[in-house]
């Protein structure tokens, strides 16, 4: 008969069952290896950090109201404590939610801070995505996290609509008619997708439970997914990190995940969470006692989606109401159109760092990022973008605007038409200069140092200002960036004299590539040479 050793009998019974779960796990070699990891400092990261508490936020009141919430289209007469809506005919799921807002204890801040987190969860993943576009995050070797980032960006929108169509509110159901009119603007097969989607004729008597389940299963469920993949790839491909002193492609410099970042990460989801919490009990958003219930005969007064579905809105209502008869069918090309452009304007954000993979040429990997300003043509795009989309966003709002600006609609109608041509060149054009601007001032200061303000005058009389060289560290910063070089179409002839046969897609390579980094297109970085002549005192004063 075995006894226990004296360690095994004075070891606490903790370090005990901690021995017994890594012998079947392997838990202290895991964390061992990963839990010192390195993570880098820096402000834009905790937009990343933003998205995933929010997100946790989202799952944790979505558990709290899908205990209250009635997911029923079935008529009801109400007689809850909502005094001003007593004895009117309602769906159940507005019913339940009136309940959850005036008789379940803390119900209408819960349904509050679910509301407001989407709002921070989506427009987190936008500004986060944003960083990544503009920094060149995307590169290789994480083009395919970009994506999956880009993913859940789409299902988090649809997430959200289904999500505020729920209490079946004059409002959500004015926006749910949209969508069914856009849906039905499909040539052939609209009125078999509507159909399928309501359960019949809308509005039907189905779509709110089947919205329920979208929203409460299917999308969320994709949503974790995509969250936990992404977040693996993250941790896998290691953080990037900008340029600086002692950073470069095949380190990491910052602090480890235990315990510092760990404890910030941990502070910082309170306070977000505090944030929300607080905004939800300042700010009433979605105020359905005072909207009343959908009625398919009723459309509402300011009846606009969340911001983040602005963009189809504005582009379908600034849109023309052109329509084609083809053998007898009506094709309505005023909201067709929009329809396949939204999706397109999408799929182009989510090949990007394809196609610019492709122009430069560039297999290697990246884990240092860019200076917005060292890729003018990449911000110049992505600014113009982020106007395109807030003129389609007044296009949205255009009631709106006009009842606030007394404005009239009609010249809202023809401002966002003319700027969704005009305004992202325009966009485009001054957001180049500028970066050009930017990287010839990052270049004076390489060579000549920074402006003091000092005045001083030389002895022959001239007067001149001092600058005070750059510290080691800056110049780093400031030269460390990569540059390519545009790729060139090459001899028209081979060695042996035969003309060469240039396929369009080379063609089009290069040009994009000139377009990107030709010689228009970026300010040369200062050679060594250069730097070494104008501190040994040639060409300056």
């Amino acid at each position: 008969m075995s006894t226990a050793t004296d360690t095994e009998r004075k070891a606490p019974a903790g370090e005990r069952m901690a021995d017994w779960a890594d012998g079947r796990l392997g838990i202290y070699a895991m964390a061992k290896t990963n839990m010192r990891k390195i993570f880098p400092d820096h402000w834009s990261f905790m937009l990343g950090e933003i998205c995933l508490y929010s997100f946790i936020v989202i799952i944790l009141t979505g558990c709290y109201l899908t205990m209250f919430f009635h997911p029923s289209m079935n008529e009801v007469v109400y007689h809850g404590s909502y005094v001003p809506l007593q004895g009117v005919r309602m769906s159940e799921a507005f019913k339940s939610t009136l309940d959850i807002s005036f008789d379940v204890r803390g119900g209408l801040l819960i349904r509050q801070i679910h509301h407001w987190a989407a709002l921070v969860f989506l427009a987190g993943m936008l500004v986060h995505m944003m960083r990544v576009f503009f920094t060149g995050a995307y590169r290789k070797p994480r083009e395919i996290n970009y994506l999956f980032g880009w993913t859940m960006l789409v299902v988090g929108m649809f997430t959200g609509f289904t999500g505020y169509s729920l209490p079946d509110d004059l409002l959500s159901g004015t926006g749910v008619r949209f969508m069914e009119g856009a849906i039905l603007s499909v040539p052939l097969v609209g009125t078999y997708l509507s159909f399928f989607l309501y359960g019949g004729e809308f509005p039907g008597d189905d779509f709110v439970a089947r919205f329920y389940s979208f929203h409460i299963l299917l999308l969320p469920g994709i949503l974790l997914a995509l969250v936990t993949v992404h977040l693996v790839y993250v941790f896998y491909h290691k953080h990037t990190q900008f340029a600086g002193p002692g950073k470069t492609e095949n380190n990491v410099v910052g602090t480890p995940l235990l315990p510092v970042y760990a404890a910030k990460a941990g502070g910082f989801f309170f306070l977000v969470f505090g944030v929300i919490a607080a905004t939800a009990a300042i700010a009433s958003i979605n105020p359905i006692w005072a909207i009343g219930p959908y009625t398919p005969d009723h459309v509402s007064t300011g009846a606009q989606p969340d911001w983040y579905m602005g963009m189809p809105e504005g582009l379908i209502r600034a849109m023309p109401g052109w329509e084609i008869n083809l053998w007898g069918h009506t094709l309505v090309l005023g909201v067709f159109i929009p329809l396949v452009l939204f999706p397109l304007v999408l799929a182009a954000i989510a090949v990007y760092p394809f196609i610019e993979s492709w122009a430069t040429g560039d297999k290697s990997e990246h884990h240092l990022l860019d200076r917005p300003r060292n890729a003018p043509t990449r911000t110049a795009f992505g600014v113009a973008w982020i106007v395109w989309y807030l003129v389609l966003l007044v296009g949205g709002g255009n009631d709106m605007f006009a009842q606030f600006f007394h404005l009239s609609i009609n010249s809202i109608t023809w401002f966002v038409r003319i700027g969704f041509f005009v305004a992202p060149v325009i966009a485009f054009v001054i957001t180049k200069r500028i970066c050009l601007g930017l990287q010839r001032r990052d270049r004076d200061k390489v060579l000549h140092g920074r402006e003091t303000g000092i005045i001083k005058r030389l002895p022959h009389g001239e007067f001149i200002e001092v600058h005070e060289p750059l510290s080691p560290g800056k110049l780093h910063t400031l030269t460390s960036h990569h540059q390519y070089e545009p790729a060139e179409l090459g001899p028209k002839v081979d060695e042996n004299g035969v003309e060469r046969k240039i396929t369009r897609s080379e063609k089009l390579r290069v040009s994009l590539s000139k377009g990107m980094y030709g010689e228009d297109n970026q300010i040369p970085k200062p050679t060594v040479e250069e730097f070494k002549e104008i501190q040994s005192g040639h060409g300056h004063h």
